[in-house]
């Protein structure tokens, strides 16, 4: 029993080596991609040589410098890939605003890393219980799990910064228009000068422009941002400008009444909220104040019947 054990304890330390090791390869690897990308992009931005992609051939130079297309991206298609970055893992990857191939490399990297290394501490802490095997694959499980957890937080916390920032991105917008500015002018601007204040919609906001500047529709580099985050008034804006962009027309108006309609609606579930921290408040003063309230109003009268009581026994 015990050889089975120390069997078992070393293939989990040689498993994790090989994980460390692969893992130490690949960050050396992207360090030095990331290297020489910048050594050729500063030559590049020197010499003033940086030519335009040619048409009909929708490849990223930015991508291909950064090696983006060097990366092992077959390792994400394959059936271990598809395993431990499933779609919703990249859905999440997406909301958190990690998105690219080397984001999701690197989550299959820290879960593959999480779920080998999680057992091996469990194994020494654990070595001599009885529920060896059980806590071993407990470990297993919460490893596996602990990366996706992070990512649903991160995720949640993005789309409630999402819905605080949008008001602020609609008045931006209405603001901007009024100036004179065009469309493409405004959204420069919004994605470049407020990333302090915006922190989540300005970067959505450069993406966009990105897309835009690379050849793509307006409709769909903007309809990313509703399809990622979910959220019902981020897609009737873009819906919006989608619109103006395409027709054209007065922007100033629909903006206005666009974000009289968020504040309504902000209202209503600080509403919302403040009656139920009400009735959450109720069982936290009867909890607290109640029994602070009885011996106040209450003890001077039980102290009294004490006494009296003490007074006949005498």
């Amino acid at each position: 029993m015990e050889s089975s054990r120390l069997l078992l304890m070393l293939s989990a330390a040689f498993l994790a080596l090989a994980a460390l090791i692969a893992a130490g390869v690949v960050a050396y690897g992207h360090q030095r991609r990331e290297r020489s990308s910048r050594v050729v992009m500063d030559a590049l931005n020197r010499s003033g040589v940086m030519a335009p992609a040619a048409p009909g051939k929708p490849a990223n130079i930015l991508n291909s410098l950064d090696g983006e297309e060097a990366l092992p991206e077959h390792w994400l298609n394959t059936s271990f890939g598809k395993a431990l970055v499933a779609e919703e893992d990249r859905i999440l990857l997406g909301r958190c605003g990690w998105g690219s191939s080397r984001s999701q490399l690197q989550y299959l990297i820290a879960r593959s890393v999480c779920a080998v290394m999680l057992p091996l501490l469990c194994a020494f802490v654990f070595s001599g219980s009885e529920h060896f095997l059980l806590s071993l694959f407990a470990a297993f499980t919460v490893g596996f799990l602990i990366p996706k957890w992070v990512l649903r937080s991160v995720a949640g916390r993005r789309r409630a910064s999402v819905a605080r920032e949008l008001p602020l991105l609609v008045d931006l917008l209405g603001l901007l228009q009024g100036t004179g500015m065009s469309l493409d002018q405004t959204l420069q601007v919004i994605g470049s000068d407020f990333g302090n204040v915006m922190p989540v919609l300005s970067r959505e906001v450069m993406l966009a422009n990105q897309q835009y500047s690379r050849g793509s529709t307006r409709e769909r580099s903007f309809g990313r941002m509703s399809e990622v985050y979910q959220n019902e008034n981020l897609a009737n804006l873009t819906s919006l400008m989608a619109q103006i962009d395409k027709y054209g027309g007065a922007v100033q108006e629909p903006l206005r009444v666009f974000g009289e309609r968020l504040r309504e609606q902000r209202k209503a579930k600080m509403k919302e909220l403040i009656g139920k921290i009400s009735v959450k408040m109720t069982g936290v003063m009867v909890v607290t104040l109640l029994p602070a309230l009885i011996i106040i109003t209450a003890g001077p009268g039980f102290l009294a019947v004490i006494r009296a009581l003490g007074g006949m026994t005498k």
